[in-house]
């Protein structure tokens, strides 16, 4: 099996401990942070939303929690720093704004509206949010400039490569509880 954290593939043999044998890390890239003791499954993808900014956007197909439960999750970084990530994991998803890094996850976090509890729907909703709120986003957390950057036709590629790659990295679930990453 192989699995992806972000930036490292490693072939995997199925009896030795994930945990054991990977450590997250961004080398080579400034991007989203990651949690020690997570998993990441999937092909992590990053794309720009912006030419003369570095502000991106980048998903994981599937993070799993220490406590066993996860989701894809994606999110919008400036120069390496994480400014907004989507958790969309079904109940229990929810997303941080006004600067992860910087807030940390309990100061910046937002439940979805509560007719939004599907992984799916959390998906389409938060890409819906960046695509008609970025500039906005960026702005409140005090990245006025970067959130004048952003070009509507790299936001629109970049949103629609994510949903894309969600597709077709498919579902990871089975191969994380596999794993013991994921509670069935």
């Amino acid at each position: 099996m192989t699995v992806n954290y972000p930036n490292d593939t490693v072939w995997l043999d199925p009896k030795f401990s994930l945990t054991s044998l990977i450590k997250p890390t961004s080398e080579g890239i400034d991007m989203a942070t990651t949690i020690p003791g997570e998993t990441y499954l999937g092909e992590t993808l990053v794309q720009p939303l912006s030419e003369v900014a570095d502000v991106t956007i980048y998903v994981w197909p599937l993070r799993c929690l220490n406590t066993k439960a996860g989701g894809p999750t994606f999110g919008v970084d400036v120069g390496g720093v994480e400014i907004i990530r989507f958790d969309p994991h079904g109940p229990g998803g929810h997303w941080h704004a006004r600067g992860y890094d910087k807030l940390g996850a309990g100061n910046s976090h937002i439940d979805f509206p509560d007719d939004v509890q599907d992984s799916n729907k959390q998906v389409e909703w938060s890409l819906n949010k960046i695509r008609e709120e970025i500039p906005q986003l960026l702005e409140q957390a005090g990245y006025p400039t970067e959130a004048k950057s952003v070009d509507e036709t790299l936001l629109d590629k970049a949103t629609r490569a994510v949903a894309e790659h969600l597709k077709k990295e498919g579902d990871l679930r089975p191969q994380a509880i596999a794993l013991g990453a994921l509670k069935e």
